[in-house]
């Protein structure tokens, strides 16, 4: 199936963001194929839509997972591809925009989003409501994310600005190590801190998607955002963090 011919007539842009949850299963077989139709096939098919009804800009999805384990290394748009399967993922995830080459493509190397409502944080929510919230492995690797007010002011930054075109890492500034995020959420939810899972244990308990995702280091840089003037909401982990615990609903648009 693809997108109905007309459909995107008179559209000045288009944006894609789809995919099945990627960190709510271990990663069998038929999970990873799941990960792959669900963000290459629609991909593709809105590229060649965009393509053909001459839209001028498609922003579509990616992920930070394109840079691999960075380990303490920071690494910007200019980075090569990293290893494992989420970059695999992505480079194929990317590739599938090709068919809107003629339009102004970007490409949203997303970070973990911080929302109250969902994503990482709704998963990790509920362990540290009730005490159960953990340094995951050393706690040495870097997290990144980005809070949901600046992803979609981001979006909307992207958007509006014709000088970009290619990845772009919606991350804030503040990439922490895993120790410091754990510290951090447990004292805004006034809750105790000493708990620790081995990297072992973690690996046991959820494979591959737990080794890449969480124990795995993320260390990303926004350079391409920064460069073009997009001003972060919430710049520090302390800022996303209070954000998602105070508002309730409605999202920011700021860039």
């Amino acid at each position: 199936t693809g997108v109905p011919p007309g459909a995107l007539s008179g559209v000045d842009a288009v944006v894609g963001l789809g995919g099945v949850s990627i960190g709510d299963r271990r990663w069998s077989g038929g999970v990873k194929q799941q990960l792959r139709d669900s963000r290459i096939i629609p991909t593709t098919a809105l590229a060649e839509a965009v393509a053909a009804a001459g839209v001028p800009v498609f922003v579509s999805a990616s992920a930070t997972g394109f840079y691999g384990d960075t380990g303490s290394r920071a690494v910007d748009e200019s980075a090569p591809r990293g290893t494992g399967f989420l970059a695999d993922l992505t480079v194929d995830w990317e590739a599938a925009t090709a068919p809107a080459a003629a339009a102004r493509v970007v490409q949203l190397r997303t970070a973990p989003v911080l929302s109250r409502s969902g994503g990482m944080l709704g998963r990790l929510r509920p362990l540290y409501r009730f005490g159960f919230g953990a340094r995951m492995g050393s706690g040495e690797q870097y997290l990144s994310w980005i809070s949901l007010p600046d992803a979609v002011g981001a979006i909307s930054h992207a958007l509006s600005r014709p000088d970009i075109t290619g990845p772009v890492n919606l991350a804030a500034p503040d990439a922490v190590p895993f120790a410091e995020f754990h510290r951090a959420y447990s004292q805004l939810r006034h809750r105790p801190s000493f708990l620790r899972v081995p990297g072992a244990v973690a690996r046991a308990v959820g494979g591959e998607m737990v080794e890449e995702m969480i124990l795995a280091s993320s260390r990303v840089v926004p350079t391409v955002l920064s460069t073009t003037g997009f001003t972060f909401a919430h710049p520090t982990l302390t800022d996303a963090l209070t954000y998602t615990e105070r508002e309730t609903a409605g999202v920011s648009t700021r860039g």
